[in-house]
């Protein structure tokens, strides 16, 4: 039997031959086996290819600052498996989640009933929905792990759903573009439910389900707008959100990147489509507040400044060029670059092009089956700059190299995965 939250997780990763296997019936099953119900009083799914785990951050920050119990469930972690299941701000405990995963193995091996087997993802969804029922919460947040219409989250009827933004990432399960993954996406929205868009512009199959389904769509930049406010001297920075009838001048949120003013929008506009919104003062203080690690995270190291974000495909290299280019250093720009081996390195790349300087290149062999030692990456991204830069057998080694080659004013930037993020947050706690 296992004892530890560290025996659990090994446990759990071995008993589905596959890491990925989508499809409901699984966890649909064992739910009910379990005797699930509903983990709060609302629930709001939160989908889209980048800035899902901002927009979550955003939603609970606000919705705390309210007064709400809130529940919220990501993915992937950065440093510990806890960050994964949080209540009332805190990081679910190893006796909590040890709790839920007993009850759940129990449920799965079905005395009498036969045994299901469940994926990693399935088995710590299923841990979420059991604590956040246990907790009575006001609201829980859940946030898809891949796709949405066949994610284990999608056994929960949300109140509101989100699609944040929708671009090529997982095209092995999703589809080769943006209508593909998009119809894939839409498929967590409910009938006469709102569907909330954060793209301008998003995939029509997006918009042609939630009209057959009756899904109230709640579009960025159509339903609800939001802006940058002037510079005001010796006034801190702010921006505007506003819908018919309703504006609130607000603070900039502490996360740096560009699209984090548009995730920040996207989950005022899920709060307020849910019913009883928070007020002015309460959405404030949570943009204000909400924190998320790993996205632009800012640490100095012998008076350079190193970045951290797990931006890992072109839609998210373009914002990280964009913050770049607003935010120049007075140095040079020095990235380390580790990537999963399905990942779109060389979009990635082109997306940086004129923004990095030096290139140190890394690998993550230590990341299951799909992690890639350095030579291979590299030769993957021949005949770009990228390709020509130092290569490094591990992000700790790269981020060695960079720092000793830094000077006063450079930036180093690393980013490309939550493995990346987490290899260099555990390098930089330590030295």
């Amino acid at each position: 039997m296992q004892r530890t939250l560290a025996d659990w997780l090994s446990h759990i990763e071995r008993i589905h031959p596959k890491s990925i296997d989508m499809g409901l019936e699984r966890i649909r099953a064992v739910s009910q086996r379990l005797g699930l119900k509903r983990p709060a009083r609302k629930v709001i799914t939160v989908g889209g290819t980048n800035g899902k785990g901002s927009t979550v951050a955003f939603i609970e920050a606000i919705a705390r600052a309210a007064g709400k119990r809130v529940g919220a469930y990501t993915s992937p972690h950065l440093l510990a498996y806890n960050e994964r299941v949080r209540i009332d701000g805190r990081d679910a405990d190893d006796a909590a989640l040890i709790a839920a995963f007993e009850a759940i193995e129990a449920a799965r091996l079905g005395e009498g009933e036969g045994e299901i087997a469940l994926t990693y993802f399935e088995y710590g969804t299923l841990a979420a929905l059991w604590l956040f029922e246990r907790a009575r919460l006001d609201l829980a947040i859940l946030e898809v792990g891949l796709g949405g219409r066949l994610d284990a989250t999608n056994i929960v009827d949300p109140d509101v759903a989100v699609i944040t933004t929708v671009d090529i990432d997982h095209q092995d399960y999703l589809g080769d573009d943006r209508e593909a993954i998009g119809y894939e996406k839409a498929g967590i929205a409910r009938g006469w439910k709102p569907l909330v868009l954060g793209d301008d512009d998003p995939p029509s199959s997006v918009l042609r389900h939630a009209y057959a389904i009756g899904a109230s769509a709640v579009r960025a930049n159509c339903d609800f707008f939001f802006e940058a406010l002037p510079a005001v001297i010796d006034a801190p920075p702010q921006w505007r959100w506003r819908e018919v009838g309703y504006r609130a001048q607000l603070p900039m949120p502490q996360l740096a990147a560009p699209a984090q003013l548009r995730n920040a929008a996207v989950a005022i506009a899920a709060l307020r489509a849910l019913g009883g919104a928070p007020n002015k003062a309460q959405i404030a203080e949570g943009v204000a507040r909400a924190h998320v690690p790993g996205r632009l995270q800012r640490f100095e190291r012998a008076g350079v400044e190193v970045l951290v974000d797990v931006g890992h495909n072109p839609q998210a290299a373009r914002e990280l060029a964009a913050w770049l280019a607003a935010a120049p250093a007075s140095g040079r720009v020095r990235a380390v670059f580790a990537a999963l081996a399905d990942k779109d390195v060389a979009g990635v790349v082109a997306a940086l092009a004129g923004r990095i300087d030096e290139w140190h290149l890394a690998g993550l062999t230590d990341s299951g089956p799909r992690g890639v030692d350095v030579d291979a990456f590299a030769q993957r991204l021949r005949g770009s700059a990228a390709g020509e830069g130092e290569r490094h057998a591990d992000v700790a080694a790269a981020l060695d190299a960079a720092i000793a080659r830094a000077e006063a004013g450079d930036r180093i930037l690393v980013f490309g995965s939550f493995h990346t993020a987490a290899a260099a947050m555990d390098y930089l706690a330590t030295r």
